[in-house]
């Protein structure tokens, strides 16, 4: 072999070894840190809402000890009945109570239940509904107005008929 001849053999040796230790050493490990930098970032997501998770959790534990806090506050033998009817003689408006439906409701798999009371009163004032909603709404019993319809009973006179859906949860 002559000289020109070998070169171009060592050329080729060189060029298949280095074709070969790019496809069997450099790929494998480039490969290799593309997938270790891809479960790097699913890892750090997964840990990001995990972090985003305990966070709501403890959020929702302390809302859960507030309201409890609340609940053993309010009288034994508390009757959301009685406690509108109540409330209804403080506004001034115990006589225009015309229908209380009350109704309770079991939470399933919880030692909770959900106690409602659909009222209507009629010929009552703006200014009166006001007061007995603020009275309802601001008391430490944990009792939330659901849902509400006025309409005018008197165009003349200004008074409403109103329909309130009471609801309180209770142990």
């Amino acid at each position: 072999m002559n000289k020109r001849e070998r070169y171009a053999i060592m050329l080729a040796a060189a060029v298949i070894g280095i074709f070969l230790i790019v496809t069997l050493i450099v790929e494998p490990f480039l490969s290799r840190t593309d997938q270790l930098n891809g479960n790097l970032q699913a890892k750090t997501a997964t840990l990001e809402q995990m972090r985003q998770l305990q966070s709501e959790y403890a959020e929702l534990t302390k809302k859960t000890e507030v309201s409890e806090a609340l609940f053993s506050r309010r009288k034994k033998g508390f009757k959301l009945n009685s406690f509108l009817v109540k409330m209804a003689g403080e506004a001034g408006i115990r006589n225009n109570i015309s229908s209380m439906k009350p109704s309770t409701r079991i939470q399933k798999d919880s030692r909770y239940k959900i106690s409602r009371v659909e009222m209507k009163l009629d010929a009552i004032t703006l200014k009166q509904l006001a007061n007995y909603l603020y009275g309802v709404e601001t008391s430490e019993n944990m009792v939330d107005i659901r849902r509400i319809s006025i309409s005018k009973k008197d165009k003349k006179q200004g008074l409403l008929t109103a329909v309130l859906q009471v609801e309180t949860v209770e142990i």
